[in-house]
C-alpha cells in the first residue's frame, strides 16, 4: 500500500509554479523580448479602446465618449466595406498561392545548380529586389506604365497598338500587382525552401539513383514532399496576415489613384485615408477587426493542419 501511494505521487504532475521555475534560465533569456512586446506592442494598444469611442482630440483617448459598436456598424454598412474586404482577401489568397508556388519552384531550380559561384550569383540577383523600398519599386513601375512615355506603351506603338492609360484602367491591376509582388519577394521566400533541400540527407538521393530514378522522379518523390512541412508552417504564419495587406505595394505602386480603387483599395489603404481625414474611431474599429480576423484564421488553420497531419502543426 505504501509503495502504491509512492508510485501514484511520482506520477503526479508538478505544479505550474514548479514547472515555471524549473526552466528559469529560459525565461531569463526571453525577458528582453517580453519587456519589448509589453512596452511597444501591448501597452500602447489604444486602438482597442478607440474602436469603441467617438474620438475627440480635446478630450483625449480615455475622455472621449463611448459609442459601443457604432464605428463597426458604420463601416460594415458603408459601400466601401464589401469592396475593400473583397480586394484584401482576394489579393491575399492570390499572393499566398503564387508566392508559395514561385518560391518552391525557384528553390527546386537552384537545388539543381551544382556550381557554388552560379548559386551565389542567382541568389544575389533574386534577393536584390527585396531590399528595394516600395518607393523605388513604385518609380520603376511608373516608368513601365506611364501613359505617355512608359516602356510598355512605347512597345505597343511599335507593334501598331494603341496606348493604354494604365492608371485609369483598374481591370489590369489584379494581374500587375501579383507580378510585382512575386518579383520583389520570391528571392527571400525561396531561401527557406532552399535551405530545407540543402539540409536533406544525400543518401536518400543516392538510393533513388540506385533504384533508377531520374532527376524528375527525384524531384517529385523526394524534394517536393520534403518541402511540405516548411510550406505548411509558412502558410499558417501567412494566413494570420491574410487580412493585412502590404501598404507599400498598394499605395506606392498604384500611386493612390482614385480611379483604381475598385480593384486596388484594401484595408490598409482605407485605414490610411481615414486617418488623414480624422476618422480615428472608424479606422481603429477596422484595424481591430483586421487583427481579430487574423488571430481566428491562424488558430483555425493550425487546428485544421493538426487534424490532418499533427507533426506539421505549429502548436
Amino acid at each position: 500500500m505504501v509503495l502504491k501511494n509512492d508510485y501514484n505521487r511520482s506520477l503526479k504532475k508538478p505544479s505550474a509554479f514548479k514547472r515555471f521555475f524549473s526552466c528559469w534560465e529560459f525565461w531569463l533569456l526571453c525577458l528582453p523580448a517580453i519587456i519589448y512586446f509589453i512596452l511597444f506592442a501591448y501597452w500602447p494598444m489604444f486602438g482597442a479602446v478607440l474602436a469603441f469611442k467617438d474620438y475627440n482630440y480635446a478630450k483625449g483617448i480615455f475622455g472621449s465618449d463611448w459609442v459601443g459598436f457604432d464605428n463597426f456598424k458604420f463601416f460594415f454598412l458603408s459601400q466601401d466595406a464589401w469592396r475593400i474586404t473583397r480586394n484584401t482577401l482576394g489579393y491575399a489568397v492570390v499572393f499566398l498561392v503564387t508566392n508559395t508556388v514561385a518560391s518552391m519552384a525557384v528553390a527546386l531550380l537552384m537545388f539543381e545548380v551544382s556550381s557554388r559561384k552560379a548559386i551565389k550569383t542567382y541568389q544575389t540577383i533574386l534577393i536584390l529586389p527585396h531590399f528595394m523600398s516600395w518607393v523605388i519599386v513604385g518609380y520603376i513601375t511608373y516608368i513601365l506604365f506611364n501613359s505617355e512615355q512608359g516602356v510598355l506603351n512605347q512597345l505597343l506603338t511599335v507593334f501598331g497598338q494603341e496606348k493604354i492609360d494604365w492608371y485609369s484602367s483598374p481591370q489590369y491591376w489584379p494581374f500587375i500587382l501579383p507580378i510585382v509582388n512575386i518579383w520583389k519577394s520570391v528571392g527571400m521566400s525561396s531561401l527557406m525552401y532552399y535551405a530545407t533541400l540543402v539540409g536533406m540527407d544525400d543518401s536518400i538521393y543516392e538510393a533513388a539513383v540506385i533504384d533508377g530514378a531520374g532527376r524528375w522522379r527525384q524531384t517529385i518523390s523526394i524534394s517536393v514532399p520534403s518541402l511540405i512541412p516548411m510550406m505548411t508552417i509558412l502558410t499558417i504564419m501567412n494566413v494570420g496576415g491574410i487580412f493585412r495587406s502590404d501598404f507599400g505595394l498598394f499605395y506606392q505602386i498604384t500611386r493612390d489613384v482614385g480611379s483604381l480603387y475598385p480593384t486596388t483599395d484594401v484595408v490598409d489603404t482605407y485605414i490610411y485615408r481615414g486617418l488623414r481625414t480624422g476618422d480615428v474611431g472608424i479606422t481603429a474599429a477596422v484595424g481591430l477587426f483586421q487583427s481579430f480576423v487574423g488571430l481566428v484564421l491562424v488558430v483555425f488553420t493550425n487546428w485544421v493542419v493538426k487534424k490532418i497531419e499533427p507533426d506539421n502543426a505549429m502548436f
